[in-house]
C-alpha cells in the first residue's frame, strides 16, 4: 500500500497520517540552513578568481527546470561548454532546444564574469559533442560591470509583480543589454497583446496538464523540502515559485490534488494581469546555433532586468506546445519564425534562491 492510498484510507488511519507528517517535519530541513547554502553558491567573486568560480558564476545562469543541464571542460585556451544530456528533459524539450539554450544562458555568464575579473575572451559555438559552446581567452567585449553585479541576484521570480509600469527609458536599456546578432528581441507592455499572450499560455497549460508523460518529467524535477533541494542542488523547489515547503512524501501527494488545468490557468493570468510586459525572444534561424544565441540574449535580458530593479520569469507553454507557436509568430510580428523563448517581467518583491550544484560537480576532465 502507498502512502496516497494510506492517506486515503479513512478515519482510523489519520492518526498513523498525523505522525508522519511531523517526522517528515522533523527532517525536512529548515529554510534558515537552505538559505545559508545557498548564499554560498551566489558569494561574490574574488578579485582574481579561479577557473571553477567563474564556472560557478556560469551555473546561476537560468536554465530549464533548474536542471542545469551542462558541464565544464578547462583547458589552456578556454572553457567548453556542453550539453549533460543525462539531464535532457525530453518530453517538455524533444529536440533539445531549451537545453542549449540553457548553455548559452551559461556561456553569457561565464563570458560577462570573465570580463570583469580580468579574464576576458570570445564565445563559439561548435555542433561536436551535441552542440558545445568555447569561451576562449584572449581579446573580449568591454567590462560590463552592472550585468556581473547582477549574476548572483538574478533569479526567476515565479511570483505575483506589482503591476507597475515600467519606463520608456528603461525598456530601452533592456532592448539595448539583449541586442544579441541573429536574435530578434519582441518587448509587449500594452495590455490587449499581453491578453493575448495569457491566452496563449492557458491553452498551453491546458495541453501540459492533459499530457500525463508530461507531468510525470515534472514532478521527477520538483524539491518539496529544503533538505532534498539542497542534497539534490538542482529542481524547481517549492518555496521558490512561492508555495510552502512541506515534507517530501507529503509535497508528492498535494501536488497531485493541486495541479490541476484550472488552478494553474488562474494562477497564471493573475501573474500576467500583475507584469509589466512581456519579452518574446525570436532566433533568426532555427537551429542549435541559434538556440544558444536565444539563450544569451535572454540572459543578457534577465541581467539587464535585475540590475534596474526588475523581476522576470519564464511563461514558455507557448514555445513548449509547438501548434501554439504560429499564432505566437503573428502576435510578435514574425510570421514563419519559432519563437524561442517568453519572459514576463514587472516589480515584485523576491522569493528564496533556487539551488545550484556545486561547480565542481560541473567541471569534467
Amino acid at each position: 500500500m502507498n502512502r496516497r492510498q494510506y492517506l486515503a484510507g479513512g478515519g482510523a488511519l489519520m492518526v498513523a497520517g498525523v505522525g508522519a507528517t511531523c517526522l517528515g517535519l522533523r527532517n525536512m530541513g529548515s529554510m534558515a540552513e537552505y538559505n545559508a547554502s545557498v548564499a554560498a553558491t551566489r558569494s561574490a567573486l574574488e578579485q582574481a578568481p579561479g577557473m571553477s568560480d567563474l564556472i560557478r558564476y556560469a551555473t546561476l545562469a537560468a536554465n530549464s527546470h533548474n536542471t542545469q543541464p551542462w558541464q565544464f571542460k578547462i583547458s589552456d585556451v578556454g572553457i567548453e561548454i556542453l550539453p549533460d544530456m543525462a539531464r535532457q528533459i525530453a518530453i517538455v524539450d524533444p529536440d533539445n532546444h531549451h537545453l542549449l539554450a540553457s548553455l548559452g544562458c551559461a556561456a553569457e555568464n561565464l563570458a560577462i564574469a570573465g570580463g570583469a575579473c580580468g579574464k576576458p575572451g570570445e564565445l563559439s559555438f561548435s555542433l561536436a559533442n551535441d552542440g558545445a559552446v568555447t569561451f576562449t581567452f584572449g581579446s573580449g567585449s568591454p567590462v560590463e560591470a552592472a550585468m556581473f553585479d547582477a549574476i548572483p541576484k538574478r533569479q526567476s521570480t515565479r511570483g505575483d509583480y506589482d503591476g507597475k509600469a515600467v519606463s520608456s527609458g528603461h525598456l530601452q536599456a533592456l532592448s539595448a543589454a539583449a541586442a544579441v546578432p541573429g536574435v530578434d528581441l519582441v518587448l509587449m507592455t500594452d495590455r490587449p497583446r499581453i491578453d493575448r499572450v495569457r491566452d496563449l499560455v492557458v491553452a498551453g497549460n491546458n495541453a501540459q496538464v492533459a499530457n500525463a508523460a508530461f507531468v510525470r518529467e515534472l514532478k521527477t524535477w520538483l524539491r518539496f523540502s529544503p533538505r532534498q533541494a539542497m542534497v539534490t542542488g538542482d529542481g524547481l523547489f517549492s518555496a521558490s515559485t512561492g508555495n510552502p515547503a512541506l515534507p517530501e512524501w507529503l509535497g508528492r501527494v498535494m501536488f497531485d490534488l493541486v495541479f490541476k488545468a484550472k488552478a494553474e490557468n488562474e494562477k497564471c493570468a493573475r501573474q500576467l494581469a500583475s507584469s509589466a510586459g512581456v519579452a518574446v525572444f525570436v532566433a533568426q534561424k532555427e537551429d542549435p546555433e541559434h538556440w544558444v544565441l536565444a539563450g544569451r540574449a535572454c540572459q543578457r535580458f534577465a541581467l539587464q532586468a535585475t540590475a534596474l530593479g526588475l523581476k522576470h520569469a519564464f511563461i514558455n507553454q507557448p514555445v513548449e506546445v509547438a501548434g501554439l507557436r504560429p499564432e505566437l509568430a503573428t502576435l510578435v510580428g514574425l510570421p514563419g519564425r519559432r519563437p524561442d523563448l517568453v519572459m514576463r517581467f514587472g516589480y515584485g518583491a523576491a522569493l528564496p534562491f533556487s539551488a545550484r550544484r556545486p561547480a565542481e560537480s560541473v567541471i569534467i576532465s
